[in-house]
């Protein structure tokens, strides 16, 4: 049953919702693995996960199937309050499932069945909800690939910029699934990126879209292409944060990572969560100390992230998050 958690969600997070199933048998490879461990999966849930774990309001856009692992799916977004009222459903297709091992030599063996989640259109959007949101999140690692929801997901960036809503972009790459592909995911990325109000990207993403090594140098090209606020997330290094005028690496906080699975998204989550809850959203562009803040706060979430297996499931409660700045 879908949940309907509140009338407005302050976050709509847009994109694919998925299974991945996880290889059990430490260094095997996915001819050899027998034991695979069933997880709620994509960047958008699990950037709508953080959001509603630490008390704000969020919610789903994307497509299932209609079959026990899209019911599955629904029931972990219900579980943690997260408004799955717009969540769209595919009678004829599938479910999108990931397989991933990790194996001894540290690379991944990597299937992806692509299912439901690449159908979605503007006909299964709730355009009302949607443009009365807060912020809209665009994170999605699949959305971009084809049709007809790489034409959805950029028409409603599209749409969303000439209303003035509250823009954020994460651009996701996974080197598995755009293989040869690079060219079309750099364009793609740059479109969304010029229409953003706040980009959030990796090291490696920064340099594949940039061209550019240099941080610096790479965060006032994502300016000039239209970006209002861009972070760097540098792992354990924490976060360079840029609002075009001032510049400012943000430490994050020592600890022992077990999983970086789902950090980057719970980096955004908790940005758009501490957003959300901004009096006037515009304004934060021209407020560097509190963005400073903000950086702060979430890449606590997002190395906290990193102590435990998973992505939703290593999500930190509130209380930990408040441990770790003791």
């Amino acid at each position: 049953m879908q949940n309907k958690v509140n009338e407005n969600a302050p976050v709509v997070c847009i994109g694919e919702l998925l299974i991945d199933f996880f290889c059990s048998d430490i260094g095997s490879n996915l001819i050899e693995g027998r034991q695979f461990l069933k997880s709620a999966g994509g960047a958008p849930a699990n950037v709508c996960a953080t959001i509603a774990k630490l008390g704000g309001n969020a919610s789903f856009s994307g497509k299932v199937g209609k079959d026990p692992f899209g019911y599955f799916l629904e029931e972990t977004l219900n579980s943690l309050s997260v408004d799955t009222s717009m969540l769209a459903w595919d009678e004829k297709t599938a479910t999108t499932l990931a397989f991933v091992s990790l194996q001894e030599n540290g690379e991944r063996d990597f299937v992806f069945h692509r299912g439901a989640d690449a159908l979605m259109t503007m006909d299964d959007m709730d355009l009302n909800e949607i443009n009365e949101a807060k912020i809209l999140h665009f994170g999605s690692a699949t959305a971009m690939l084809t049709s007809p929801f790489r034409e959805t997901y950029l028409s409603l960036i599209s749409s969303a910029r000439e209303d003035g809503e509250f823009i954020s972009f994460d651009p996701n790459y996974r080197r598995d699934l755009w293989k040869e592909r690079l060219v079309d995911f750099i364009s793609i990325a740059k479109k969304a990126i010029s229409l953003s109000d706040f980009v959030k990207v990796s090291e490696e993403e920064l340099e594949i879209i940039t061209g550019v090594k240099n941080h610096e140098v790479g965060v006032d090209t994502l300016h000039q292409m239209g970006a209002k606020i861009v972070a760097v997330t540098l792992g354990k290094r924490g976060t360079f944060i840029s609002n075009s005028r001032k510049k400012e690496l943000v430490q994050s906080i020592p600890i022992k990572s077990i999983d970086s699975t789902g950090a980057g998204d719970a980096f955004v989550g908790a940005t758009l969560f501490k957003l959300a809850n901004t009096k006037n959203i515009k304004s934060i562009e021209n407020d560097f100390e509190q963005l400073l803040d903000i950086t702060t706060f979430a890449n606590r979430v997002g190395a906290l992230t990193c102590t435990k297996i998973g992505a939703i499931e290593a999500l930190p409660s509130i209380e930990e998050i408040e441990i770790s700045t003791v």
